[in-house]
Order: C-alpha cells, then structure tokens, then sequence
C-alpha cells in the first residue's frame, strides 16, 4: 500500500499512548488491553466510556450526551421502545433455533420481503453481515463456476477467511490473493464526466486480466454506497453498466447493502434501487436488528437450490424467534416513524449545507444520499487526513461523534440513526464550521 493509505481499523483509533485520561477512564483502557490484546480498537485520542443510549444520543461516564452521526447499526435510534419491546417480549415466552416452526420468522421474511424485486423471493438468515457476505460467495461460485471476484480498492466486506480476502481495506500488511481483483472506486475525479463507463471499463479490465491468468469469473461485488472507499452514490443509475459487464462475463452481482440499506439513502429501501437495477444476490447485515445480531441474504430461488444441492445452510443463532422479533420491529419503526422520508428530507439539509461550507474550507468534495454523506478534505499536498482527524476529535469535544473513510482516511463519514433532525444536522454543521475557521 502508498504510505499515506489507512487500513480500515487505523481509521480514527485510539493510539494507546492515554497521556491525559481520566483515571476511571485510563484504568478501562488497562483493563481492555490485559484482556484483549492486540485485537482490541477503540475510538478517538481520549476514548468514551457510554453508560447508556437513547434515539440520537449516547451518554458517556462524564455525564455528557453525544449527539451520534457516526453509528448505522441503530438505525432507527438507540434503544428504540419499540424494538427494545419487541425482544424483551419475545426473550422472555422462549428462543429456540429455527428447525421449530413459529410465526414471527415467517411474518419477518414475509415483511422483508415484500420490499425486493419479485425475483428476489428467498430469504437465508444469518448472524451478521460477514456470514451473509461468505454465504454469498459461496452462492456465486457454485451458480457461476468460477472463483473469481470482482471489488474496490478500498472495500470492506466482513471479517470470515474468505471474506476478509475480499476486503483489502483490512490489510495492514500485503494485499488479496490473486482470485480478487481490485478496481478504483466511482470517482469523477478518476473516470471524468462519464463515471458509468469508466467504472465498468474498469470492471471489464480486472476480468480480462484475471481470466488471462486462468480465473474464472464468479462476480462483481459492491457496498452500493462504496462507503469504505469514500462514499460514492452518484450519479444515480451509473452502477448498471458495470453490472451489465459482470453478467455478460458469465458472474453474478452481489449487493452489499449492510451500510445503505433500510432506508438510509432516503430513497426507498435499497442502496441498488437508485440505480435501477435487480442484484442477483443481496447481502444485509448491521441495521438489521438494530443492534440484535442478525443478518440476511435475499436472492432467487434457483440460485438457493442449486447451492442447498451441494450444501445446505443451518445457522443456530440465525432466525430466532428474538432475532426475527428485533428485526420486524424494525421494518415497523422505519414505516410508522416515516423514517425514508426523514432520509431524504434531512439529507437534502445537511447535503446543501456542507456545500455552502465547501465554498469557504479544505473541503474539495460533498458525496452522498440520504443520511449516508461523505466530506473530503485536501491540501496543497493533495489529501489531508489530518484535517479529517481535527474535525473528529474536535467534534467530539463538542459533544458528536463521526467517523472516517476513504483510501486515505481523508473523509468524514457521516451516517447517523436515521432519526436525526434538522436541528441536529445544523448542529454538525456549526460545529464543523467553527472548527474550520
């Protein structure tokens, strides 16, 4: 990797030096270090100890409640009553693995969905969204025949063998194996006025070489925001030329919708509608619960058989009563709190309003939709990272906490529970701007 790239655990994490913690706060740090290790990562230069959450608030040990535009695993609100209801209710009649019939699983996947396209009738639950993502590899292989995979240069798709294989954003060291070929993101800094043809003339070119090597193709597979390589969601529609590549080299398009999905791009359900397409394969994940593990892929029924042909799937902790009682309060919460409709209304704000800021600030570009918005920074050197890290640590000061993303950790990611408000998302931006004077 060039020096200046980030894996994606670096992105904003506590360096472990806690010069200056509070003692309660430097004693955790200890304590989480003895028994974690290596593996452990924590946020910010002075990390938070949270005591208790509530819709787009989290509160932390000092007392202090932190506005929350960083975390889409709540994505209907901290501790949503409704939700928190829901399995509190179901927990305490029984949960019991899916081989027993009961009606909340069937009135989940039933609910879920009705909101694909009619050729999207199967549903396999799953724990998380790296269990999803290895599920529907292992669907693309054996549909397609090949092995081969398509993705960006900065994606990040779980954390299993084979997923992580797929994710180079996670390498610290080395690159993927030779079966995953890496393209640049949809940039318009990179492909110009036509992203759509540049993308998928990028696409077409990792086939060709991964096939010179004797690869065979298996599939295309994106985060339809390309959250981990920036945030890039226009213009809408440009992702289909790119899919019409992968199809007519014989692979699948996998859509991984674990951070757009559930109404977060304000509009509709699914990161891929907005460019008008039917994946063949559709991963989901993190929101899903709302914060109860749970996960899903959703495709056709013919690629299911063929797979349960070979092997079949049976995930214990998958479709539980609990899990599928968290996740259907979910749906409910998005329709009865108008959470869409919030999406885009509150995104269209704050999308306006960094724009205007842009004119003013090292901000070279504003991305996104919905409440999934990315804001890159740049110096004369050309990337600034450094000014992405000012802007986190001090809006966390400030009382919000927002993450990074990108190749160089250079922008800020912004992707709130889809509760947020107006007043909220001026809040940011005063904030932000204060901080860039």
């Amino acid at each position: 990797m060039k020096s200046r790239e980030l894996q994606i655990l670096s992105l904003n994490a506590f360096d472990g030096a806690g010069a200056g913690l509070a003692p309660d706060i430097a004693a955790l740090v200890e304590r989480r270090r003895k028994n974690y290790g290596a593996a452990s990562v924590l946020f910010y230069e002075e990390p938070l100890k949270i005591v208790r959450a509530e819709g787009a608030y989290l509160y932390a040990s000092d007392g202090r409640g932190y506005l929350d535009f960083y975390n889409n695993v709540p994505t209907v609100g901290h501790c949503h009553p409704k939700v928190v209801e829901a399995v509190r209710q179901q927990i305490g009649a029984f949960n019991i693995h899916s081989r027993y019939l009961f009606d909340v699983a069937h009135d989940y996947a039933e609910k879920l969905l009705a909101t694909f396209p009619a050729p999207l009738s199967n549903l396999v639950l799953a724990c998380t969204g790296s269990e999803a993502n290895d599920l529907a590899l292992r669907m693309a292989k054996r549909q397609s025949g090949g092995t081969g995979f398509v993705v960006t240069r900065t994606a990040y798709h779980g954390n299993t063998a084979a997923v992580t294989e797929v994710s180079p954003s996670s390498y610290k060291r080395g690159a993927p194996p030779p079966h995953v070929r890496l393209v640049p993101p949809p940039d318009p800094a990179l492909f110009g006025n036509d992203v759509a043809q540049g993308f998928a003339d990028a696409v077409a070119a990792a086939i060709a070489a991964m096939e010179a090597d004797g690869i065979k193709f298996a599939g295309l597979l994106v985060d339809s925001i390309f959250s981990s390589d920036g945030v890039y969601a226009d213009p809408p529609g440009f992702l289909k030329a790119a899919v019409e590549v992968a199809h007519k080299a014989g692979g699948l398009f996998i859509a991984d919708e674990v951070q757009p999905g559930f109404g977060r791009t304000g509009a509709g359900m699914w990161g891929f509608s907005r460019h008008g397409l039917v994946p063949d394969i559709v991963t989901m994940g993190k929101p899903m619960g709302n914060g109860y593990p749970i996960a899903g892929v959703v495709t056709r029924p013919e690629i299911l058989s063929d797979f349960c042909d070979d092997f079949g799937y049976f995930n214990t902790f998958a479709a539980t009563p609990v899990a599928t009682a968290a996740a259907l309060a979910v749906l409910e919460a998005i329709e009865e709190d108008g959470l869409i409709a919030n999406a885009a209304s509150v995104g269209r704000h704050l999308m306006a309003r960094l724009k205007h800021l842009q004119a003013k600030t090292p901000i070279t570009a504003v991305r996104g939709a919905g409440l999934y918005l990315g804001v890159e920074f740049g110096d004369e050197a050309g990337q600034s990272p450094a000014t992405a890290t000012h802007l986190i640590n001090g809006l966390r000061q400030r009382g919000i906490l927002i993450g990074a993303a990108g190749q160089f950790g250079n922008v800020l990611k912004i992707r709130p529970p889809l509760c947020v408000t107006l007043a909220h998302a001026d809040e940011l931006v005063d904030a932000m701007t204060e901080l860039l004077a």
